[in-house]
């Protein structure tokens, strides 16, 4: 039995596999458990919905597991996932493509939600790491989705496998992805990620920090913009639901005629009034909706399908025929959107600047190019939201005549882009024009905007290098290195300087950070170095002022060792030489 190798020698036995699971990857049980709880929480609201409809129906039609089996598909559909009806009137398979906006809100939230709170710990430790608890809250969450698909799947009322196995998953990944954001501060490395295959003028446009950074007005601005729209719809669906509200009345009292029958209609008619309203604003822009293959509806001509479904929301499209001028008047929802995308771009273009008292001294205002660039930029992101939601707000409801519902989301993209960027483009220049009539004005240039940060390595004094260095040809900076005046140089940072390099152009502050060093000659602000410096010698490589080093190892910029009066300059050292650029300095570090 020497000879026996023991196989199982070594091996862990299973509580330490575990434990080594459990250590390797914190927090993904809790974030399998809060996607299983958040999918858990949405499905269950369906069904009891469903149950509470089908106990109060005077005619129900099939048992609670029809009910229930409902209830699961219209919980899919809120996902993206298309359904299909079996049991219609021809016999053929009816797609069912058109998703109640409202149904999503509540299963798109528990998905936020799960995976913000997933990034917690619990124990008041660090956050979890992101993809440990995206990872966690998906994988629950589509395992569950993934017993909703296979029950829903025998009743009459069945999720397509196609756009269920692809919007399904997308849009829990992206619900969680953005409650990690959240629960994380809303870093910028995932934009910067996502925009990194533009070129760095784009990104550098979009996402630098200070008065540079236009996406954070664009975005505010397009916010406004869209919420214009959204009020702007919601304000001429109202008008026409009381201008034909004796037609949405009868509609709603035909369907049925007992009270959970008309509350169940009541339910879906707010489900989908989200959708009514991105129609009426796609209407407002000229483009219109489709109400069936080859009839669109809009505000120049309204033709919409024959022999339509009594419905109420659909009981408030206009009469068939040419446009009035009451229909064409709608048009001023979008000019107003532009407008106010144009005022908001502008206010976030003219900051007023206040001295240390609080009273108003001037403003800072961006070039008025950069103004409408900011304009046109927020002007994208509104069409573009825009027509993503108008996209989803549209879908089939049958076979034949019913495959077309909704407006194109394309088309409305491009009309909401063109009408917002005439109104708002011109809005922003003159608004920012009269922001700044009066006043005295300080524009932020493209490569002239200072910002406080550390100061450069080898900086020069605020006041022009009076008391060190003054940036003659061939100087050197204090650290050994020589800055060499021509097309290119190095400076004490190594560096490579541009032909017609001037300091004020960068992009630091050169405000010094510390106070002057006390001592009885004059205080300056060039670094220390150790003494022993690069080449080799205390003395300059150039034609600056020669420093010396005193018994602590530092290099005194006004050229004395302790209490030694200082050297006199050298001849040829008066001055920058013509055309050479200055040499910028620094503070010294702290002495060790």
């Amino acid at each position: 039995m020497a000879g026996v190798i023991q196989t199982t020698h070594g091996r862990p036995p299973l509580p330490r596999l575990r434990a080594r699971v459990r250590d390797r990857s914190p927090g993904l049980g809790a974030g399998l458990l809060g996607g299983v709880v958040a999918a858990g929480l949405g499905l269950g609201s369906f069904a009891v919905l469903g149950i509470v409809l089908w106990i109060s129906s005077p005619y129900p039609d099939s048992g609670p597991g029809g009910a229930l089996h409902t209830a699961t598909a219209l919980w899919l559909l809120a996902h993206g996932a298309g359904l299909v009806r079996a049991d219609t009137l021809t016999g053929a398979p009816a797609p069912i493509g058109l998703i109640p906006l409202l149904l999503a809100v509540a299963p798109l939230l528990l998905v936020h939600r799960a995976a913000r709170d997933a990034t917690d710990s619990g124990d008041g430790g660090p956050l979890v790491p992101p993809r440990t608890a995206w990872a966690g809250v998906v994988g629950g969450y589509l395992a569950v989705a993934t017993g909703a698909v296979v029950y829903a799947a025998g009743g009459a009322l069945h999720p397509a496998w196609f756009s269920t196995l692809l919007w399904v998953p997308c849009t829990v990944a992206a619900a969680a992805g953005s409650g990690v954001w959240a629960a994380y501060g809303c870093p910028r490395a995932p934009l910067e990620q996502a925009l990194r295959r533009f070129s760095p003028g784009v990104r550098r446009l979009l996402l630098a920090p200070g008065p540079r950074a236009r996406l954070g007005a664009a975005s505010r601005a397009a916010g406004a913009g869209a919420v214009v729209f959204v009020g702007g719809g919601a304000l001429v669906l109202g008008v026409s639901l009381v201008g034909h509200g004796g037609a949405a009345q009868g509609a709603f009292l035909r369907l049925t005629e007992g009270w959970s029958g008309r509350f169940a209609i009541l339910l879906l008619c707010l489900a989908l009034l989200p959708n009514a309203v991105l129609w009426a604003a796609a209407y407002t822009l000229g483009p219109g909706f489709a109400l069936g293959v080859g009839h669109t509806v809009g505000p120049f001509a309204s033709d919409p399908a024959p022999l339509l479904p009594s419905f109420p929301l659909l009981a408030a499209v206009p009469d068939a025929g040419p446009g009035t001028p009451l229909h064409l008047l709608t048009a001023a929802v979008p000019v107003a959107a532009g407008l106010v995308i144009g005022w908001f771009v502008a206010g976030a273009a003219v900051r007023e600047v206040p001295d240390t008292t609080g009273a108003l001294t001037g403003v800072r205002a961006w070039p008025w190019r950069r103004a409408a660039g900011g304009a046109a930029l927020a002007c994208l992101l509104c069409a573009t939201g825009l027509g993503v939601l108008a996209e989803l707000a549209g879908g089939p409801l049958g076979n034949g005549t019913l495959d077309a519902f909704g407006p194109v989301g394309w088309q409305v993209a491009g009309a909401a882009l063109l009408w917002t960027s005439v109104a708002a483009v011109p809005t922003a220049v003159l608004v920012r024009a009269w922001r700044c009539h009066g006043v005295r004005v300080q524009v932020i240039a493209e490569t002239a905007g200072q910002r406080i940060g550390r100061p450069r390595e080898g900086g020069r004094p605020r006041d022009g290098g009076k008391d060190g260095n003054t940036g003659g040809r061939g100087q050197n900076t204090g650290g050994g290195r020589a800055v060499a005046s021509g097309a290119r140089g190095t400076d004490t940072g190594g560096r490579l300087l541009p032909a017609r390099y001037d300091a004020a152009l960068e992009p630091y502050d050169v405000l010094p950070l510390d106070p002057p060093v006390a001592g009885p000659g004059p205080a300056g602000w060039e670094p220390t170095a150790p003494a022993t410096a690069e080449t080799g010698s205390p003395e300059n490589t150039g034609s600056g002022t020669t420093g010396t080093t005193d018994p602590t190892g530092t290099t005194r910029t006004d050229g004395t060792t302790g209490t030694a009066p200082p050297e006199p300059p050298e001849a040829e050292d008066t001055g920058p030489a013509p055309g050479a650029p200055p040499t910028p300095t620094a503070p010294p570090p702290p002495s060790p």
